[in-house]
């Protein structure tokens, strides 16, 4: 009997111990595989819970046989549940992918640098305005980019015509001509529409807006000395988009648009169309527009082709037609006489076209092709001048991109004309000019580890009047963990020198003479930057994020309007340089459904002529953004903001007034449709409250720097339908 017992007894103790089985696992982050150490792993229904060890490791023993739920838990991400089978076919560890939690931690590609990469594993630092951030944004001014652009942190739009309401933008401080708007990775809007671009640039149909910061030439070419804005459209996916806004103001303007977009079998296409008006508005009663009479009408279809799984063509047309007036109330209103006389009319004709072709080659290699060819037509007009002129230009570009498993390379050339007639004047006095450029660029992103990535690139420009350019540029990315990541990075800019500039649009470019290709230099730059990001999870609810940027540009041969003898004007480059210098930080806490944002900017912009140094005029040297939003997904947005923009040296030598702005922007959603309202600039800050705009006579003005809003507390609000 004893004989028989033990080795039953044996048998049935060794199943047991063979029945308990262990479970190995490394736990890590799913969007860049850095590993979370102290990651909560827990068997729900029995009392076995660990905590991964610093490196993310984990291991589990006494598991009985069968399917058991194994649920993988760390603070600022999702709670993940597996079902495992046990045993198990192998004793290696398994991979442990968890996703973090909260919109600051959302994967977001870009593609200015040409590599499409997500925004946490590109080495450039870039920003990104996209999804809900882009569509809050777009409620408040649906008519155009200005309003959007400017309550970014380290970025100022600034108004260069008090009565028609033409703005540029500047980047950490620097003139508006240093900043290189694209549309697609095509430079679309430089030159002579640079002064309205701005206003004609309706958000609708846009996915995403990029910006990079610092002297960024290397990537695009010239007028890149200051960063680079590239605007991304939508392009068609398969499932519908049918979308239509409609907005109304308390300053009489009104906004219509509507985007479709559709991907069938081998085609697809996207069509985007608004109309876009305002009434003369003057809330201050001075006898002048603070917002003009205008109509705009714009169409942009596109067509994509799918030829097969290797290669597809995208072709699109841009029509833009505008009639803009400021200027004395009752002139425009037709009841003007030998007083009221005074107007500034714009009247704008633009079209343009796109095309962009991609092949793929094999796994590894891709051939692309871009092509923009823009036809523009502006004049402006004031009592007794007209300015006047067609600027052609055409943009081509053909790259080759090669990666392998921790490298991308890429190759191009690009040939780029830009052409500007002035209308009814003599050859002598036109400010004509007639520029080619050719380009050739490389560059390569390494891999280096996980925590280590390097970005370097090199381009070569010649310039048919300024010569030849070299524009190295490198930036890097270190991972420190999966919460610290910085950023170090900088490069050489270049600006070919036109007469298309804030301080000559400001006076309509009445007297001013042509730029002398022989006694001038093209501007170059030397900048860089070094910034920390940093974001945790602080509890299960409250989430955290800071970004802080330093930053140094410098700007060689800086060209200078300055008064002649007779009321005309020349550029000149005085002996000296422009320098700007300063920092930016971003901090944005998450809470449950209330998100904050705090900006702060310090731009210390500073010009060095002839051994003298002045401050940079209009340049807010400390902004504050602050902006609270409280959001039910799908259900109602609410957003607070208030923004400070600290005192600007103004060019008559004078200083400009401090002030603060304020507003409130409500939407309620429902499944196809919502509703908004904007209340904007709440306390009805304006620069005649506590300073003059124009000085001299109502027939003859002479307008002084716009430096704070002029139109004060405007409600706007509408109608959004998604079909």
């Amino acid at each position: 009997m004893r004989n028989f017992i033990l080795p039953l007894l044996a048998i049935l103790y060794s199943t047991v111990i063979f029945s308990q089985n262990a479970f190995k696992a490394i736990v890590k982050d799913s969007r860049n595989g850095e590993t979370l150490p102290g990651a909560t792993i827990t068997l729900p229904g029995t009392n076995i819970i660990t905590i991964s060890d610093p490196n993310g490791k984990v291991a589990i023993s006494n598991i009985p046989n069968g399917k058991q739920i194994i649920m993988f838990s760390f603070i600022g991400y999702e709670t993940q549940k597996d079902t495992i089978s046990f045993p198990l076919s192998s004793s290696d560890a398994i991979e442990i992918l968890l996703q973090s939690k909260g919109e600051n931690l959302e994967d977001v590609i870009v593609t200015s640098t040409r590599t499409s990469r997500s925004i946490d594993n590109i080495p450039t630092r870039m920003e990104a305005i996209s999804g809900e951030e882009l569509e809050e944004k777009g409620n408040m001014k649906p008519g155009d980019i200005r309003m959007m652009l400017n309550e970014s942190t380290g970025i100022q739009t600034q108004q260069t015509s008090a009565t028609s309401y033409n703005s540029s933008i500047r980047i950490q401080g620097l003139d508006g001509k240093y900043t290189q708007i694209l549309k697609d990775g095509l430079p679309l809007y430089s030159g002579f529409s640079g002064g309205l671009s701005l206003l004609q640039i309706v958000p609708l149909d846009l996915k995403q807006v990029e910006v990079i910061k610092g002297a960024s030439s290397t990537l695009y070419g010239g007028g890149a000395i200051a960063g680079l804005v590239n605007l991304i459209s939508k392009v068609p996916e398969k499932k519908r988009e049918l979308s239509f806004m409609f907005n109304g103001t308390s300053a009489l303007g009104f906004d219509a648009s509507g985007f479709y977009s559709q991907k069938f079998n081998k085609v697809g296409t996207t069509i985007f169309a608004s109309y876009n008006s305002g009434k003369p508005y003057d809330p201050s009663d001075i006898g002048f527009s603070a917002i003009p009479k205008y109509t705009r009408y714009t169409l942009n279809p596109k067509l994509f082709v799918y030829f097969n799984e290797q290669t597809k063509l995208n072709i699109g047309v841009n029509g833009t037609i505008e009639d803009r007036m400021g200027g004395d109330m009752k002139y425009i209103e037709n009841k003007g006489d030998a007083i009221h006389s005074y107007f500034e009319r714009n009247k704008t004709n633009r079209v343009s076209t796109q095309m962009g072709f991609d092949h793929i080659l094999s796994d590894n290699t891709k051939l692309s092709f871009k092509n923009s060819v823009s036809y523009y037509d502006r004049s402006i007009e004031i009592p007794n001048y007209i300015f006047s002129g067609v600027q052609l230009s055409s943009f081509s570009e053909a790259t080759l991109n090669y990666k392998t498993k921790k490298s991308e390379w890429i190759t191009g050339l690009n040939f780029l004309t830009d052409k500007f007639s002035q209308n009814n004047v003599i050859a002598s006095t036109a400010v004509d000019y007639k520029h080619t450029t050719w380009g050739g660029f490389v560059q390569n992103t390494w891999n280096i580890s996980k925590k280590f990535i390097l970005e370097t690139g090199f381009r070569g420009d010649y310039q048919n009047e300024y010569g030849f350019f070299a524009l190295p540029r490198v930036s890097a990315l270190f991972k420190a963990s999966s919460n610290l990541s910085m950023r170090l990075g900088g490069g050489l800019g270049y600006k070919t020198p036109t007469v298309f500039t804030e301080d000559a649009e400001r006076i309509q470019f009445r007297n001013v003479l042509p730029i002398d290709v022989t006694k001038t230099k093209a501007e170059q730059s030397t900048g860089g930057n070094f910034d920390i990001n940093y974001h945790a999870a602080i509890t299960d609810k409250l989430l955290f994020s800071l970004n802080t940027l330093l930053f140094y540009t410098n700007v060689n041969n800086p060209l200078v309007l300055v008064p002649l003898s007779g009321g005309m004007y020349d550029f000149q480059q005085p002996k000296g340089f422009l320098d700007t210098k300063g920092i930016e930080t971003n901090v944005k806490l998450t809470y449950g459904d209330f998100k904050l944002f705090v900006g702060y900017t310090l731009a210390d912009v500073n010009q060095h002529y002839n051994n003298t140094t002045t401050a940079f005029p209009l340049v807010a040297k400390h902004r504050l953004n602050n902006v609270l939003m409280y959001e039910i997904e799908d259900k109602l947005k609410i957003g607070l903001e208030g923004y400070y923009f600290s005192p600007q040296e103004l060019n008559d030598g004078k200083t400009g007034k401090d002030y603060w702005l304020f507003g409130l922007m409500v939407e309620k959603i429902w499944e196809k449709f919502s509703i908004f309202v904007n209340f904007e600039n709440i306390g009805d800050t304006r620069q005649t409250k506590f300073d003059t705009i124009f000085t001299g006579t109502i027939s003859n003005p002479t307008f002084r720097d716009i430096y704070a809003p002029v139109d004060g507390f405007v409600i706007n609000g509408g109608l959004k339908i998604k079909l």
